[in-house]
């Protein structure tokens, strides 16, 4: 028997998250300073899904955004 394992997709979670950011009315730079970076090349990075957050910036995510963090990630 062969067991289903769901993955992230990080591309259509980085257009999640982008889209989440934007229907708030959220700049790139408002999510870099609510998160403590120094640049949004993280943000960036999530939004094109070439990393994901770590844990504590997807609980930040889910705050501002007010959203669970499962309704962030997109599973495959």
């Amino acid at each position: 028997m062969t067991t289903v394992v769901p993955m992230i997709d990080m591309t259509a979670t980085g257009a999640n998250i982008r889209a989440l950011i934007r229907s708030k009315g959220l700049r790139v730079t408002d999510v870099q300073h609510i998160c403590g970076f120094n640049t949004p090349q993280a943000i960036f990075k999530w939004m094109r899904g070439d990393a994901l957050p770590s844990i504590d910036n997807l609980v930040i995510l889910a705050h501002v955004l007010e959203v669970t963090v499962d309704e962030i990630l997109v599973l495959r």
